[in-house]
């Protein structure tokens, strides 16, 4: 049985297809990275899966039950944190505990253990009788967990939860995101960052509200055809009209950086001999553009 398991999952807002016939399925256990830009339907697909949006139309389960017949069981098997960070700005580290123990449920001793765990976790023990107003960007992210998985739920979705804070915390926030992995959580986590989706067991691209790609890292980066050469530029544009001018054949090219990263069949490789290129592993950056490209020109044809 998978954790998520969904069947055409459709959302509409009038006339706009937020998200399009999208098909997931995620292993128990397992962290699932959901990439895309904003506005591509990461948030609308993670709500329906919460049960706080209803789809349009498809089907879903989550931990076996069904997204919409049993969407209020469901809220009581999961943990989802959003990218706005749930928090109560008035009451302490403490009290936003304390709130989300009342509404999981959470009672005595249980409580009492859970809540010294959560504040272990986060780091927080010295600072529990603090306004959650007065916590930066890091330490609120890491509040946020604790409040969501105070309950010790099977699956655990995340929003977009390493926006605005700084590097090192969202390094510490991943290495509690491995851990909850390693301990049987399921996680399901969006973000648009691509060096975090390297942390994910399988990584789903959404883009226009169609998933278009969803696969373990390593293949979707072999599923890249030809080689993939970067060369330094110091001005990618400019070198990118050149290459157009010269009509050289090529499978993709787009600007990297300060680089032109080229794709090309084995057998043109002789033909960029004049450049001063290195052949590298696609990134993530290169496989979602590929996708994205590649998608577009099946809607065109």
């Amino acid at each position: 049985m998978y954790a998520v398991e969904t069947n055409n999952l459709t959302r509409k807002f009038g006339s706009f297809v937020a998200v399009n016939q999208v098909n997931l399925r995620i292993k128990p256990g397992s962290i699932y990275g959901f990439l895309g830009p904003n506005g591509s339907g990461k948030s609308t697909t993670i709500k329906m899966l919460c049960g706080i949006l209803a789809p349009s139309y498809g089907s879903g389960s989550i931990l076996g039950m069904d997204l919409v017949k049993e969407c209020e069981s469901i809220k009581t098997k999961i943990g989802y944190m959003s990218q706005k960070f749930s928090l109560y700005d008035d009451l302490t580290v403490k009290e936003n505990l304390e709130f989300y123990a009342g509404m999981y449920e959470l009672r005595g001793q249980e409580k009492k253990i859970r809540m010294e765990e959560m504040l272990e976790m986060a780091g927080l023990t010295e600072r529990k009788g603090e306004l959650a107003a007065n916590l930066s960007g890091g330490w609120k992210q890491r509040l946020a967990l604790g409040c969501s998985i105070l309950h010790k739920p099977p699956i655990l979705f995340l929003d977009e939860p390493t926006g605005g804070v700084d590097p090192k915390s969202r390094r510490l926030f991943w290495d509690i995101i491995y851990q909850l992995a390693v301990d049987g959580t399921t996680v399901m986590v969006t973000t648009h960052f691509m060096d975090e989706a390297e942390h994910c067991d399988e990584i789903g691209f959404i883009y226009e509200g169609n998933l278009i790609v969803s696969d373990i890292p390593v293949k979707l980066k072999e599923n890249i055809p030809g080689i993939l050469l970067e060369i330094p530029a110091d001005n990618p544009m400019a070198m990118l009209q050149e290459f157009e001018k010269n009509e050289l054949l090529v499978l993709d090219i787009y600007p990297y950086g300060t680089s032109l990263h080229v794709l090309i069949s084995k057998k043109e490789q002789a033909a960029f001999a004049c450049w001063d290129y290195k052949i590298i592993t696609p990134s993530l950056e290169d496989v979602f553009v590929h996708n994205v490209k590649a998608k577009r020109k099946e809607v065109i044809v």
